[in-house]
């Protein structure tokens, strides 16, 4: 039963992320976008880490959690096992080319994130406890009028629902369970619960909650990756150039099959290149404009922006160092001497972090890097599925969906999940083409006002009252902004009732 399960989506993976679905549609969106908006992840790149990073909120803006907490949470779901296993996945089938397509992927990403993240704040709503809410699932049912856009968003829902068990749960938490056993001889079961019990106690507080703990341990375990792996390249400089080469020159050629080597052809690396890179980056599915949705921000524009840089640190910083260490340390053609064939792809990553890391450091920084990727992973996952699972069955889903979510991490880190990783790719591709053809339908009105935006900030250091006034008689602009006010009517509304029901006058 479970091979023909596994048959089955294969093949559907195969088709979906083949040469005629999601690889042009992604690429020739991605392209279409940066051409409508000049550029913008190019031009613009500098002011949206500094209002994302420095600045990290935009004050006197309304929204439920800060700029950057928004975007540690979207980068909480997106820096995970992608970003270790996936990218030696992508590099051991599709060869060192496959790095380079990664690379496209996200500078091309950088731009239908930013789409995305524009419009799950341009399109955002509130639900009864005057929580924002936002992201494919309202914005194509609001932005595109009659049964096209009602088709599109229920799609994305029904599909982002799915995928949240596989991509943001059993694949991260099964990666954490292998790792703690591998490494601390810990029982899976003993690490299923406490997972379980950990990921139940921060969902219990909501976005908020998930914003606070991703904002403090994101950036720490990015830093500690990151320098790690610089510290290999520098011992291995001499060697950084030739693995450049690799890259530029195989990602039009493939890589001959050699010894027990199973080559690649130039098709493979680009089919490897996108599924890796999109598993990695998420840009074109949509899921990071839920996050993006809560943001404090004072324009759809800004809080775009800042989203934008979430593609830039997952794809061309992580997911290139990963890259680079592994062509360095020449891990990515080893053979296994027991089996004669390449190494594992889930120990190639951490194979070429211990030949680069003097001792065991190697070995430990990149099983750190797992356990903290993959929980972060499922923290940002986790409000992804609740958020549509609101959208289907109402602000009552949310208690039942937490526990519900908890508990599959626990099935997650105990059971074997071939089937669950081929299901992960399927739901992924699913998720991204109803989105992509929404950001297609939309991308005028996205480019007007982006334009409009930019004319105006383009080093985005407006206050929040400076764009208000400078927008008073936009008519986009004063629709949003109105959207804005009632949103803030909501939720002041249930925090009064909440506090009379609790303090009777």
């Amino acid at each position: 039963m479970l091979d023909t399960i596994q048959g089955f989506l294969d093949s559907a993976s195969s088709v979906i992320w083949g040469p005629f679905v999601l690889i042009p549609l992604l690429f020739l969106t991605g392209l279409y976008l940066t051409i409508r908006l000049g550029g913008l992840q190019f031009i613009r790149l500098g002011a949206a880490l500094n209002l994302g990073i420095i600045k990290r909120r935009d004050a006197g803006a309304k929204g439920d959690i800060s700029q950057f907490q928004a975007l540690t949470t979207a980068l909480a779901a997106t820096v995970g096992v992608g970003n270790i296993v996936g990218v030696a996945g992508a590099i051991g089938i599709g060869g060192p080319g496959a790095l380079f397509w990664m690379w496209v992927t996200g500078l091309l990403g950088m731009a239908s994130k930013y789409a995305e993240a524009f419009l799950g704040v341009r399109y955002r709503s509130a639900d009864e406890h005057g929580e924002r809410n936002g992201g494919p699932q309202y914005y194509l049912q609001k932005g595109i009028k009659g049964p096209v856009g009602k088709i599109l968003a229920w799609a994305f829902t029904i599909f982002t629902v799915l995928a949240c068990f596989g991509i943001g749960n059993m694949t991260q938490a099964n990666a954490i369970a292998e790792n703690a056993e591998r490494s601390f001889g810990v029982d899976p079961f003993w690490v299923g619960i406490v997972l379980a019990v950990l990921t139940g106690l921060v969902l219990v507080g909501g976005i908020k909650s998930i914003g606070k703990v991703t904002a403090g341990f994101v950036p720490i375990m990015i830093l500690l990756y990151v320098v790690a792996a610089l510290y290999i390249l520098f011992v291995n400089v001499g060697d950084v150039p030739a693995a450049f080469g690799q890259i530029f020159s195989e990602a039009f050629t493939g890589t001959a099959a050699t010894g027990g080597f199973l080559g690649s052809v130039f098709i493979i690396a680009i089919q490897y290149g996108f599924a890796r890179g999109i598993f990695s980056n998420e840009s074109g599915m949509g899921s990071a404009a839920i996050a993006a949705a809560s943001a404090q921000t004072s324009h759809p524009v800004r809080q775009g922006l800042v989203s934008m840089t979430q593609t830039f640190i997952d794809t061309i910083i992580v997911v290139t160092m990963t890259g680079l260490v592994i062509i360095t340390t020449g891990t990515w053609s080893m053979v296994d001497p027991d089996t004669g064939e390449q190494i594992s792809k889930a120990l190639m990553t951490g194979e070429a972090f211990s030949h680069g890391l003097p001792g065991e450091w190697g070995h430990w920084i990149v099983t750190i890097g797992v356990i903290m990727f993959a929980y972060s992973t499922i923290l940002g996952w986790s409000y992804y599925g609740e958020r549509n699972a609101v959208r289907i069955f109402g602000r009552k889903a949310t208690i039942p969906f937490r526990i519900i979510f908890s508990a599959v991490v626990f099935i997650g880190a105990t059971t074997q999940l071939e089937v669950v990783w081929s299901f992960s790719d399927v739901m992924n591709g699913l998720m991204a083409i109803p989105n992509l053809i929404g950001l297609l339908i939309l991308s005028g009105l996205i480019a007007r006002e982006t334009k409009a935006y930019i004319k105006f900030d383009p080093k985005l250091t407006a206050t929040a009252d400076q764009v208000a006034e400078h927008f008073k008689n936009d008519p986009a602009y004063l629709e949003w902004n109105t959207q804005e006010i009632a949103l803030e009517s909501r939720k002041e509304t249930y925090l009064n009732t909440k506090r009379n029901a609790v303090i009777p006058s």
